[in-house]
């Protein structure tokens, strides 16, 4: 009962901790909200197929799961026939994908799922969709289009796939997105047999048919049902889908940090301004444990009261996130918002945990409080740090230190994450020691202003050296504001001079034809650019030396070093991976499902430029009729790129910077919204802290009052206090980043053979660091007054 009487009392005293685990409830309850609703789904192209047959499935050189192993023609044959004789199965349908995208006045069209939009005429079975005019595509020359094309029946449409622009005859339209061909050209486009899709009968038991069909397949494969369909994804919905996830769990996991570090500071300052109550508990024979408690009780109803609400804030959030990630182009073409129970338990039970955990501390300091305090004023604690709290300082100083020198050493896809993770073990050191630097620091700023005949230098002095741990309460929101603005502005900064400059030394020279609106670069286009570098990638499949079926990345080359027919060159540690060296020969698989031995004509060093397995271009081609070829290299003194409807040409330096820009938008994105949540964590704790310690002080400021002071100067001596400890603050959040920063830096002047310098957005630096403090001035020059007025 005393715990819900304190909170009820002093509500104004856990507003800051409310609001924190609030919105930081609401951000992971909004983030897990998206992430579960984007998960894995059955397409909508796929949803009147209610089994699906798979075929084995190959591992990665971790042993994970992952890419289906399709089945060749003859491979496919004896189970498709077996299939059919599944009782309640009334047809299988060989479901194929591959690359098409129609051009209308030479321009590709923005159609989802462009990617892999191109199926068989037996495939628009599985939706169903219907035809809306027309009939069905039956020779090569023939397609049936969706609707929003806007391609009328009898009209000629020039269609990108992967041979290149063709002259298609629409023979008919249906009211689902994709291009359907005939199946015999579909096969032809793609040979290897990904999926066996069945239609069955309405009265079958779905469980029965599953069974019979695995059955049949034994172990060639596997047969899914239900959620389980959901396997059959797109490549480009899996990469959607993971770079949203990379977004919004750097979202959630800054928010957590922020929530406990703004809850723990919010509760250890609303704590000492309590040290009189306390010591009245002691006094009447409240044991430490008692007062242990009692706090932590209090953070536990602050953090349910919170995670209600940010959970209710969360759901209402969710549409937001997930428009914002919509315009950010990561999130999957098919998302549709689910509420389940999990994401706002999930939520909650941290946001209440993150309370309890915050009050940790602030419980702790409780529980030594003496009983003669309840004879003292109320003070936050003096200006002394006590051996755990040195302790404590300097071991996270010493890990934060360590943590910003592995960020120049670590590999360029650890890099961002150690420097971000070296920031925030060194945001935590310096709140924790603040109250060291607060004394010294305020009486080296006041000493200018000794001998102007004013007492507000003195007071200022004074106040920060008796209350240091109360001014570091106050500094922290601040440093953790300011550091997150210098680190991330910086990182996006540094990242965007480093990595184009790097790439165009690599690229001096050579001119890019690239995809523009299109998935890739077609063999018309290859054609139209005879030489330079034109890499034709694929999945191959090989056993491993473990004797298991590994997929691997292969690229067919043109270069006459390594592409001669019969042979692979390897990398190093692929070759490792696999128990190979050269000479010896070994059976791959490719995507038609047929097996071709080939001799390992060499090892080479790893060089992510030639790739780790290259075959010749011709072989690739051979095996995976749909591939696309990437980006094509061609050197200027050879002969003048060629760009055809659908692709561009670039220089080195423009490429560079074009090709940063695809993923900068995500992270300028990314950055931008961490530091929205880091400023405005930190805004609610400024000015509620601002607010606790002006409204404790109310006894000081009558007491100055009645020696003299006017209200004027006691707002000057207010916002004179409040800057200096603000601008403490600010100095230690630039401070403890620069660290991490040149430790990335050094890494990419490596990693990119340039010379990298450290870079900040000065203007985004500035205007959180003036922000921040003027936050902080008007919350403490609003509380004040008030508290005057009513004291008055």
């Amino acid at each position: 009962m005393l715990v819900i009487a304190n909170v009820r009392e002093r509500w104004s005293s856990f507003l800051a901790a409310f609001a924190a685990v609030t919105v930081g409830v609401a951000l992971i309850a909004t983030t897990l909200i998206v992430y579960d609703s984007s998960l894995s789904k059955v397409q909508s192209r796929i949803a009147a197929a209610p089994v699906i047959a798979l075929p084995e499935q190959a591992v990665d050189e971790n042993d994970n799961p992952k890419d289906r192993v399709p089945w060749s023609e003859g491979e496919a044959r004896p189970l498709l026939d077996g299939l059919r004789g599944v009782p309640g199965v009334t047809d299988v349908i060989v479901d194929r994908s591959f690359y098409a995208q129609a051009l209308l006045d030479g321009e590709p069209v923005e159609d989802e799922g462009s990617g892999e939009a191109g199926h068989g005429w037996s495939s628009s079975r599985l939706a169903p969709y219907e035809l809306a005019d027309g009939r069905a595509p039956k020779a090569d020359g023939e397609v049936a289009v969706a609707r929003s094309v806007g391609a009328a029946v009898g009209s000629t449409l020039t269609v990108n796939i992967t041979e290149g622009r063709k002259q298609f005859l629409v023979v008919g339209t249906v009211d689902g997105p994709g291009y359907y061909f005939s199946d015999a050209f579909a096969a032809r486009q793609h040979p290897g047999i990904g999926s066996i899709a069945f239609l069955t009968d309405p009265k079958a038991s779905l469980g029965t048919v599953k069974q019979k069909a695995q059955s049949v397949l034994g172990d060639k494969g596997t047969v899914v049902a239900g959620d389980d369909r959901s396997e059959l994804q797109p490549a480009y919905v899996e990469h959607k889908r993971f770079l949203g996830t990379q977004l919004i769990t750097a979202m959630a996991a800054l928010g957590l940090f922020t929530t406990v570090f703004v809850v723990a500071s919010m509760l250890v300052l609303a704590t000492g301004l309590r040290r009189r109550e306390i010591g009245l508990l002691r006094m009447i024979g409240a044991s430490p444990r008692q007062v242990r408690r009692m706090i932590l009780g209090e953070a536990a109803v602050v953090g349910l009261l919170g995670a209600v609400t940010g959970c209710l804030a969360g759901v209402a959030a969710a549409p937001v996130l997930r428009d914002i990630l919509k315009g950010l182009d990561v999130t999957p073409p098919e998302l549709s918002l689910r509420v389940s129970a999990w994401p706002l338990i999930t939520a909650a039970a941290i946001g209440v945990g993150v309370s309890i955990l915050g009050a940790w501390s602030a419980s702790r300091l409780a529980a030594k409080v003496a009983p003669i305090e309840a004879l003292l004023e109320s003070r936050a604690g003096g200006g002394t740090m006590g051996r755990v709290r040195w302790t404590a300082s300097l071991t996270v100083l010493g890990l934060g230190v360590v943590l910003a020198i592995v960020t120049a050493t670590v590999g360029a896809e650890s890099r961002i994450n150690m420097a971000i993770a070296a920031t925030m073990v060194l945001i935590v050191a310096a709140a924790l020691l603040a109250p060291v630097f607060v004394g010294p620091v305020g009486r080296v700023l006041t000493a200018p202003f000794e001998r102007s005949g004013s007492a507000a230098p003195l007071l200022v002095r004074a106040e920060l050296r008796v209350n240091s741990r109360r001014a570091a309460s106050l500094a922290a929101p601040v440093i953790a504001a300011v550091g997150f603005a210098v680190l991330l502005s910086g990182m996006v900064e540094t990242m965007a001079v480093a990595y184009p400059a790097g790439d165009a030394v690599k690229l001096q020279g050579q001119q890019i034809v690239t995809p523009a609106g299109t998935a890739g670069n077609t063999d018309e286009v290859v054609a139209a650019n005879p030489v330079g570098k034109a890499a034709l990638p694929t999945r191959a499949f090989v056993h491993d030396k473990d004797g298991d079926l590994a997929v691997i990345d292969a690229l067919g080359s043109r270069d006459q070093r390594w592409a001669k027919p019969g042979q692979a060159v390897l990398g190093e540690r692929l070759a490792a991976y696999l128990g190979v060296k050269g000479g010896d020969e070994r059976d791959v698989r490719f995507a038609d499902g047929t097996t071709v031995k080939l001799r390992i004509a060499q090892v080479l060093p790893d060089d992510p430029a030639r790739g780790d397995f290259v075959v010749a271009r011709d072989l690739v081609r051979e095996h995976a009729p749909s591939a696309l070829t990437d980006d094509i290299f061609v050197p200027k003194e050879a002969q003048p790129a060629k760009a055809l409807p659908g692709t561009a040409v670039h220089d080195a330096m423009r490429y560079a910077i074009d090709d940063y820009n695809t993923d900068a938008k995500l992270t300028n994105s990314l950055a931008s919204m961490l530091i929205a949540i880091a400023v405005g964590y930190s805004s609610i704790a400024v000015a509620n802290s601002m607010g606790m310690a002006a409204h404790s002080r109310r006894r000081d400021f009558s007491v100055m009052k009645s020696a003299g002071g006017t209200v004027r100067q006691l707002l000057m001596f207010t916002v004179a206090e409040t800057a200096l400890v603000a601008g403490i603050g600010a100095a230690l959040g630039v401070l403890v980043t620069l660290g991490p920063l040149a430790g990335m830096a050094s890494g990419l002047s490596q990693a990119t053979a340039t010379d990298v310098g450290l870079h900040l957005n000065v203007s985004t630096v500035a205007s959180v660091i003036v922000g921040s403090i003027m936050l902080a001035i008007l919350a403490s020059v609003f509380v004040t007054w008030r508290t005057m007025r009513r004291e008055a």
